[in-house]
Parts: structure tokens; sequence; C-alpha cells
């Protein structure tokens, strides 16, 4: 009887041990996200006539920042994704959401839906290991012509969609932000 009590309090411990690790690595994440939000917000903001906000967390289904300028009439939705993998997906989903609020704004003649990704200057190579890497940041902008599926950033900025299982190419424009970036071409 008391070997069957101390297996299962090891166990609990275990469970325990794994659940706090895990919910760091969640905060963590979600911290690297807000932080490259905020920078966008700022650098925006730093811009001259433009104004930018988060708009709240991902349950209220509202894009990350929006962004607009009046004097040109221009709004971006933009889905911020950052990370140390070699590679940051977009779900379908968050797309859909940026093109809804969009195609609302109608009163502004320039409506983008921007992708901002940013791959940290550090690659994670396993559990807690990281090795150094250039810095990049890719901007494109969604091609409405597309039906909007997942899609994938790699880190020389390509991006694919994920159709039917299958990584197909497709061409998204890059956008020339109003301000200073860690910008590569991906070209």
């Amino acid at each position: 009887m008391r070997s069957k009590t101390l297996t299962v309090t090891l166990e609990k411990k275990i469970s325990t041990k794994d659940k706090k690790k895990n919910q760091k690595i969640a905060r963590t994440r979600r911290q690297r996200g807000y932080n490259w939000e905020d920078t966008l917000v700022k650098r925006f903001n730093s811009s001259e006539n433009w104004k930018a906000f988060r708009l709240g967390s991902p349950s209220i289904a509202l894009p990350d920042v929006l962004a607009v300028n009046t004097a040109k009439s221009a709004l971006f939705t933009i889905e911020a994704k950052s990370g140390t993998s070699t590679s940051l997906p977009v779900p379908a989903d968050q797309i859909e959401r940026c093109q809804r609020w969009v195609d609302t704004f109608d009163i502004y003649q320039d409506r983008k839906v921007v992708l901002a990704f940013k791959f940290l200057s550090k690659k994670r190579i396993g559990q807690g290991a990281y090795e150094g890497r250039e810095l990049r940041e890719f901007y494109k902008i969604w091609d409405k012509s597309l039906p909007i599926t997942d899609c994938v950033c790699t880190y020389e900025g390509k991006i694919f969609a994920k159709i039917n299982g299958k990584r197909e190419k497709i061409d998204l424009a890059e956008y020339p932000m109003p301000f200073k970036t860690k910008h590569r071409n991906s070209a």
C-alpha cells in the first residue's frame, strides 16, 4: 500500500512540475508577441501622420495592431508574429479577421492587411538551447485575390500557404514601412 501511495505522489509532483514549465513557456511566448506588437505601435506612432493601437487580446477576434494615416487615407490591420524558430505560422482565421476590419473601413482609400514577422536573433535548437543568428523582419501585404488560408513565413522571408496539407509557395508583396526596420529583402 505504501508503494502505491509513493508512486501516486511522485506522479503528481512530476505533472505539477511539467505544468509549471509549460506555463512559463507559454508566458514567454505571449510576452514576445506583446513586445513585438508594442514595438510596431511605437514605430508607427513615431512616424509622421501615423497613429497605431494594440487592439487587445486574441480571444476577442481583433487584429493585433491597427495603424491609420488620415493624411494619406491609409489604414492597415496588422497580424504580428515573432519567434525563435525558422518559420512563423499565421492561421487563416487571423488573416480573415484582419481582412474583415479592412473591408469595414471603406472610407480609407489605401487599406491593407499586413503580416509582420520578426525572427529573433536567437534560434531555438532544442529545449532551452539557442544559437545566435541575424535578427530579421518581414512585412508582407496579404493579396486579397488569394483565398484565405493558413500560411507560414520562413526565416528567408518566403511565404507558403498550407493547401490540402501541402505547402505551396505564394508571392506576397513586401511593404516598405514608414519607419526604420530590421528589414531583409527576401528576393
